[in-house]
């Protein structure tokens, strides 16, 4: 029992993405030795997705909700216009997403036999659907895993727990880092699933898999590149005035290279804090403008959210008007805000943007599990950008504080 603890521990003491590489490859090994055991090894990658299934209903509920509720009020700081830069990013990024996946349209390989799904027919029928599941009883939206209302009772609930006493708001922190280390537990588990995914996928389909991924894989980092060198710059020179790319590559090359290696936002929070320190910010602002924006500035959960989708819908056939495509990018960015700040949090809020388009979470789920297998580069290259444009944002505010007169940053103009 000892030495199987022991073993136990020092696998966990490995990366996980070194794990999930070594799981990748065992899995593309036994496909190609043995594609009979690969179809009996199957059986991890099912549990793995059923684990997802079941934990992320309850990772978006409590996360929203204790997110919500723990915001502060009534302190003196330039917060509402860096808010409003982190929530312009993320939707940019979202509609960013949804124009290279037109331009350049991915599909999966999926089991969808036996799933069904319910294509909308328009854009009344979309708005429909999503006011009905918005307003369902909160216990059978845990139950049904509709996303949509889950989201809507934890944003509701968690307003009216701002009012709430300090022992509440404490017990909702409580029970969101909880919830937390169960998913990171269960993703801990990825490499195990991951090489039941690979393995059952190429022996069943053979390595044409692999090419969708990879340009799945091109397109997800297509997009945030285009958001971290294009968009951010120009949001940054339309608000300063100002050359934005000292700021932008610094930001990059101090904060986003260390979020690519942590796969952390949260994880990131320190850095960025001395990185705006070393900007000579106003210590009020970042204090709590950082820490924010590792919640709620998610322009790259934003993309994988609508890139994976959007291979979802392209895979089942079903077609998407204009109309359906910017609801798309909006609950693409609402639910981006509440993605988990552990690594591939991003990736189980995929299935609440598939309920819009009648995807069963069957499918989602599958969907889900290749953003594991993709999400040694995606998600590190989604951490760099969404942690390095916290700090860029909240420059780009500071600045333009100072530019019009305001105390509330630093006599001290912010160098990049």
């Amino acid at each position: 029992m000892n030495q199987v603890q022991s073993m136990f521990e020092r696998m966990m003491s490995v990366s996980l993405v070194l794990r999930i590489v070594i799981g990748i490859a065992l899995g593309t090994l036994i496909a190609v030795a043995s594609p009979a055991t690969a179809g009996s090894v199957a059986i991890l990658g099912s549990l793995f997705v059923r684990a997802l299934q079941a934990v992320a209903p309850i990772l978006v509920f409590v996360l929203v909700m204790s997110s919500i509720a723990n915001q502060k009020k009534g302190q003196h700081t330039n917060i509402r216009p860096i808010v409003t830069l982190y929530l312009l990013g993320t939707l940019a990024a979202a509609f960013t997403a949804v124009a290279l996946s037109f331009l350049s349209p991915v599909t999966l390989s999926l089991v969808t036999e036996g799933a069904s799904a319910t294509p909308p027919e328009g854009i009344g029928e979309v708005l429909n659907t999503l006011l009905f599941r918005i307003v369902q009883n909160p216990f059978e939206a845990l139950l049904d895993g509709n996303f949509i209302g889950i989201l809507a009772w934890a944003v509701g609930l968690g307003v009216v727990l701002q009012h709430a006493s300090d022992t509440t708001k404490d017990t909702l922190r409580d029970l969101s880092d909880a919830v937390s280390s169960i998913v990171r537990f269960v993703i801990q588990l990825a490499p195990f699933g991951i090489f039941g995914l690979v393995a059952n996928t190429l022996a069943s389909t053979g390595f044409s898999a692999l090419a969708g991924y990879a340009h799945l894989l091109a397109i997800l980092v297509g997009c945030m590149l285009i958001i971290a060198l294009g968009v951010n710059p120009l949001i940054v020179f339309l608000k300063t005035r100002q050359n934005p790319y000292p700021l932008v590559l610094r930001c990059i090359r101090e904060s986003g290279v260390t979020a690519f290696f942590t796969r952390s936002s949260a994880a990131n929070i320190p850095v960025n804090m001395q990185l705006c320190k070393n900007l000579k910010l106003h210590e009020d602002t970042y204090s709590v403008s950082i820490p924010l924006g590792a919640t709620i500035n998610m322009g790259g959960a934003a993309i994988t959210i609508t890139v994976m989708t959007l291979a979802a819908v392209n895979t089942l056939g079903i077609q998407v008007d204009i109309a359906t495509t910017l609801i798309l990018s909006v609950v693409a960015a609402v639910s981006a805000c509440g993605a988990s700040g552990v690594a591939g949090g991003s990736l189980l809020l995929i299935p609440l943007a598939c309920s819009l388009f009648g995807i069963p979470n069957e499918v989602a789920m599958q969907v889900v599990a290749v953003g594991f297998i993709i999400g040694v580069i995606q998600d590190s290259v989604e951490t760099a950008l969404n942690s390095s444009t916290d700090v860029v944002f909240t420059a780009t505010a500071c600045i333009a504080a100072e530019q019009s007169g305001s105390t509330v940053v630093s006599g001290q103009k912010a160098q990049a």
